[in-house]
This record gives C-alpha cells, structure tokens and sequence, in this order.
C-alpha cells in the first residue's frame, strides 16, 4: 500500500472486492484501502482474503475477509450482511470475481456450462439485488468485463457469453439506478499478468497468442478505482476497455 502516492478518494466509504484473495481483485482491494477505503474481501478461499486482508492491516489500513462463493445467492447475502454489520452502508461493489472452462460447448457438462454463467453473471446480479439496499446515492458498482466479449477464441463461449452479457447487464442495470444516483460501470481487461492468465491451456498450446502488452494487476485497479470513485461521476453504463491495445490487434 505504502508504494501509491494517491489522492484519498475512498476515505469514509465501505468497499467490496469480489475475488479479492488474487489477481486483480487483490490488486483493487490494496489500493482502495491504500485510498482510505474500509475494503470487505471476499473470495471463494478464505486463507487467500485474510492475506490480502493482513496486508491492508499491516499497513493501518481496515478491512474484514468474507468467505463466499459468488455464485450461490445465499453465502451473497451473508456476505453482504457481515460487510453491513462491520461498517454500515456499502459505497463500492467491484465484481471481479470469474471463472473459465476451456471445452468445446459440444462436449462440455450442461452443469459446467451454467457454472460458468452463474459464477459470472450471477454473481453480478446477486450483489446488485442484494447490495443496492444498502447502498446509498454517490454509490458505484464495477462489474470487471473482458477483452472476450468482444473478440474471444475457441473453447471458451461459457467466459465469453458471461462477460457480454456482464457488459449489457452494466447498461441496463445503470438505468435502473439512475433514480438512486447509483453508477453502474464495466472495466474490460485484456491479458493480464494473473494466475487466469498463465493457467489458461490455450495459451499454454499456443492456441491463444497473447498479442500486445500482459499488464500489471496494479494497471487494472488503477482503472477500476477510477470508475469507482467520485472522479468518474459523469460516467455511467460505461464499459472501459483496458487491454494495452490489445484488441486493435485482434
């Protein structure tokens, strides 16, 4: 936290990270608290939110770990109430975190499928349904897109229908808020330098070629703190393409 020289434009606010314990939603969670936010951690593994959560207080900053799987309604709305009970109202959601399957959709699982899609997608209206009573006007929602859904590869439709429809989920849902004053965005990464990334089989074969830059987890929290704070506040169902240009090369 200490390396940002950064304004406090989350002083005073509550912040919620989904997948919080890596990558980019660690990265998020690490520089909201480095902006004076109280920072809710949550993620599928515990161990992985409380470290980042240890880290945030290492550097005097607050923050809780939420244990949650983000595709199940119900540990959403325990999450919700325990970040509601530690801090009151919720100001920030940033939903970031995903999952990939990488099977031809005619042989892949019916269950596997729709994992994907509720992990996803699901997750982002959980923590709209369950989240906006919560939050009150000046509030903002980051839903983390991709890069796939607008240029994608094979074998992996399940991630690529998810982060389109994140992407028009974002517009509609933005609408709705308008009356609440509630800001409803999308950041969409491209390749970037996280455990997603390098797992990935298809760029492990060579399938995927990784064509322009692989940014830093830092590059896309930088954006999504963007979006998420006061210094967007004339921008709304917006979808930020962060990508290093990638998809001009695709």
């Amino acid at each position: 936290m200490g390396a940002y020289a950064l304004e406090m434009r989350f002083t005073g606010k509550t912040c919620i990270v989904t997948g919080g314990g890596s990558g980019i939603g660690r990265a998020t969670a690490l520089r909201m608290a480095a902006e004076g936010g109280r920072v809710a951690v949550a993620d599928l593994h515990l161990d992985a939110a409380q470290a980042c959560v240890d880290q945030i207080r290492a550097a005097k900053g607050e923050a809780t770990a939420l244990p949650c799987d983000v595709g199940d309604a119900a540990q959403v709305k325990a999450a919700i109430s325990k970040a509601v009970a530690a801090y009151g109202a919720i100001h920030v959601v940033v939903n970031d975190a995903a999952m990939m399957t990488f099977t031809p959709i005619v042989e892949i699982e019916d269950a596997d499928f729709f994992k994907v899609v509720t992990t996803n997608l699901g997750s982002v209206f959980f923590f709209a349904k369950y989240g906006v009573p919560h939050m009150p006007a000046g509030s903002a929602i980051v839903n983390v897109s991709s890069v796939h859904a607008h240029a994608t590869t094979e074998n992996v439709v399940p991630y690529a229908a998810s982060k389109g429809a994140i992407e028009a989920f974002t517009r509609g849902f933005s609408l709705e808020m308008a009356s609440r004053k509630i800001r409803v965005n999308a950041v969409a990464p491209g390749a970037v330098d996280t455990p997603m990334l390098w797992n990935n089989p298809n760029v492990k074969s060579g399938a995927e070629k990784i064509a322009g830059a692989v940014g830093r987890p830092e590059d896309l929290a930088a954006a999504i703190c963007f979006m998420a704070s006061d210094d967007a506040a004339f921008v709304n169902g917006a979808t930020l393409i962060v990508d290093g240009g990638r998809l001009a090369l695709l």
